[in-house]
């Protein structure tokens, strides 16, 4: 009858504490705790944290990088290594620790392609007293949420689309005063979004002013 190979599995194996290393490395770090010799453990231990420095080069982009190796040298031991090392083992709770997470702000941001800090603003003219001042202030908001719409939108906007929204994200707290003018939008204005650069603005400029040429020649 033919033998039955038996195969062994990663998933039936015991769960590596840091996988960047292997299962080797785990292997070695095992075999250091069978060394009964306090010294002649130690000086595996070094020769086990050189080969993890080899499996694992970019380590050594980090600051305190030596430092580091040390430590995950104790992580894949289980914290449970008696060795004369450059540094002690690390806490086990304090390695552990889940990071404190960041509060975050319940309420959803009412216009994405406006962000949080638009509604920031709205809120900070909303407290200005009627006058030149805050009308100046709600003039140069409008022109940059102008900018930002036609970032993520269309290739023109009118003023009214604008002035309709901050009257929406203010809550109807704010009065657009009649006969306000943003003005025109350069024909050399650059309308990237964040990431492609400012060259996939202009390409989108250059092509707003071939539609505009030829619009007029139809």
């Amino acid at each position: 009858m033919e033998e039955s190979i038996n195969l062994e599995y990663n998933t039936r194996r015991e769960r590596l504490a840091m996988p960047e290393y292997g299962r080797s490395v785990l292997k070695m770090v095992e075999s250091l705790k069978d060394i009964p010799e306090k010294g002649k453990r130690s000086e595996q231990a070094k020769a086990v944290v050189k080969t993890m420095e080899v499996l694992n080069p970019q380590v050594r982009s980090q600051e305190n990088w030596e430092h580091k190796l040390w430590d995950h040298l104790y992580m894949i031991a289980g914290y449970d290594l008696d060795i004369d090392s450059p540094w002690p083992s690390p806490v086990k709770e304090e390695m552990e620790t889940k990071p404190v997470p960041l509060p975050m702000k319940d309420s959803p941001i009412k216009a994405m392609h406006y962000g949080r800090n638009i509604e920031r603003i709205i809120d900070l003219i909303c407290e200005q007293p009627e006058g030149e001042t805050k009308e100046l202030l709600l003039r140069n908001l409008a022109v940059y949420m102008r900018t930002q719409y036609l970032i993520w939108n269309k290739d023109s906007v009118a003023d009214e689309t604008i002035f309709e929204d901050i009257v929406k994200l203010s809550g109807g707290r704010i009065s657009v005063p009649e006969g306000l003018e943003l003005g025109k939008v350069s024909q050399d204005a650059v309308f990237a979004r964040p990431g492609q650069g400012p060259q996939a603005g202009k390409n989108k400029n250059r092509n707003r002013k071939f539609r505009n040429k030829n619009r007029g020649k139809q």
